[in-house]
């Protein structure tokens, strides 16, 4: 299913759709601040597995997680006063952190990992879904792992066409500003280290 939505003002009753559809363990391409994302429920072992299916990922590889707030951050990941600190600058915006994970979501998601990749997104879009949902996000870009993630719609319909699993949704809001997906920053270190720019 494929629905338009506004980026700068998205309608209420696509946003209800995307909400119900990620409630029931789907898997949306959503358009974010950065690149086109997949979306999915963080809690939900099967939505995480639907999530690899589709990209054809490695399970080696952890997917990140959106978040509403701080608080719900908190609840997923062990953030002390400096890391917080840091976190509050930046966010919300373009930086994944990467921080201690309180191993309460299903270990598919971190790849066995104890670490977790947390966002706040900037982006209206997200937030109108956080309006309606209170839980976490695991999210990656919309590509098949090798090929590159993209800001254009077109490229994300082209990439799906044609494979066995696909996203259960897809949130048309046309070609996004030219970017590239967000920085990643792991804060378990003594320092900020950028791992990817």
């Amino acid at each position: 299913m494929i629905l338009k939505v506004n980026f700068q003002s998205p309608q209420k009753n696509i946003i209800q759709k995307a909400a119900e559809i990620i409630k029931k363990g789907g898997v949306t391409v959503f358009p974010t601040d950065t690149v086109y994302g997949l979306l999915a429920d963080a809690r939900n072992e099967k939505a995480i597995y639907k999530i690899f299916k589709i990209k054809k990922r490695l399970k080696t590889k952890p997917l990140g997680i959106f978040v509403k707030n701080m608080e719900m951050a908190k609840k997923y990941a062990f953030i002390d006063t400096k890391q917080e600190k840091f976190l509050k600058k930046n966010w919300p915006g373009k930086i994944t952190a990467i921080l201690k994970s309180k191993n309460n979501l299903p270990k598919g998601l971190a790849a066995g990992s104890r670490t977790i990749g947390i966002r706040i997104s900037d982006c209206e879009l997200i937030d109108s879904l956080f309006e309606k949902i209170n839980f976490p996000l695991a999210q990656t870009s919309a590509n098949i792992s090798g090929k590159e993630a993209t800001t254009k719609i077109n490229e994300v319909l082209e990439q799906f066409t044609g494979e066995k699993t696909k996203p259960d949704l897809i949130m048309d809001a046309g070609d996004l500003f030219k970017n590239k997906p967000s920085k990643i920053v792991d804060l378990t270190k003594e320092k900020p280290l950028t791992i990817r720019f």
